[in-house]
């Protein structure tokens, strides 16, 4: 006797996917007994007993007033705890690598932590760059061509950035800047809402010499289901990243990393 490969060695397993595929496709309208029943074309009992492990674990819930079931809290879950930032360096590092080797540049990754960009991997290139940068440090979004990166694709607004330029007043700022006052951060503000502005419509992120002196900065937002979740960026002396040098590369990065990332993860 063969194997069918098209059959699931597990059927209870199997029709529970599909039932969360199904609710994921729903979306939070949900669906109804009969209606999973007739689309996945099983019997009600079979989906009624599907859907009772999927709710003992929380991967699916029904609504009281309805009687719609929609996916649960835990299925939601499952990609929010694959891509935590603990994970992230680990899954991304290779891809970190490849991008230093393909431009002999220095590369990060960052998130967002409230108002500031948390480094999470550094990879140096074989040429050194002298820069204060350091895995776990933090530093003022509206500064860095991370945080601008990843605030053009969180649905930021101008109003909002008045809040991330005061995070320079309290921020351990990169030797050479001063806290800011009100009318620096206005400055700011306007700088950054430009440049986010800016990557909205390139799809990456640039910073030349506003959080350290002589370094500037190229970054891409990594993104799932169209938010940024991460950036990466690369960082060179000032005199380096030329307009037509920056355009490169941003042409090396989309070459690079999409083949590298994660699956569910892409650039603009």
């Amino acid at each position: 006797m063969t194997d069918n490969p098209s059959a699931s060695p597990v059927e209870s397993v199997d029709r529970a996917l599909l039932v969360l595929q199904a609710l994921a496709r729903a979306g939070s309208r949900g669906l109804t007994l009969a209606d999973l029943a007739s689309s996945l074309g099983l019997h009600k009992t079979t989906v009624h007993r599907a859907l009772q492990a999927l709710r003992f674990r929380g991967f699916a819930t029904q609504d009281a007033a309805t009687g719609h079931y929609v996916l649960g809290p835990s299925a939601t879950l499952l990609a929010d705890d694959f891509l935590s930032d603990e994970n992230l360096p680990l899954m991304l590092h290779p891809a970190l690598v490849a991008l230093s080797g393909a431009v002999d540049e220095l590369v990060h990754l960052g998130v967002l932590s409230g108002s500031h960009v948390v480094y999470l991997d550094k990879v140096e290139p074989e040429r050194s760059v002298r820069v204060w940068s350091a895995v776990g440090r933090r530093s003022p979004a509206v500064r860095t061509a991370l945080g601008r990166a990843l605030l053009a694709y969180r649905g930021t607004d101008r109003a909002a950035l008045a809040g991330y330029a005061r995070a320079d007043e309290d921020a351990g700022q990169a030797p050479g800047h001063a806290a800011a006052g009100g009318a620096a951060q206005a400055q700011i503000a306007e700088a950054a809402w430009a440049a986010i502005e800016a990557a909205r419509t390139r799809g990456y992120a640039t910073e030349r010499e506003e959080n350290e002196p002589g370094i500037s900065c190229v970054a891409v937002p990594l993104l799932r289901s169209g938010a940024a979740i991460a950036a990466v960026s690369l960082t060179a002396p000032a005199e380096r990243m030329t307009t037509e040098r920056i355009t490169w590369l941003h042409g090396t990065m989309r070459e690079v990393l999409p083949p590298l990332l994660p699956a569910g993860i892409t650039l603009p």
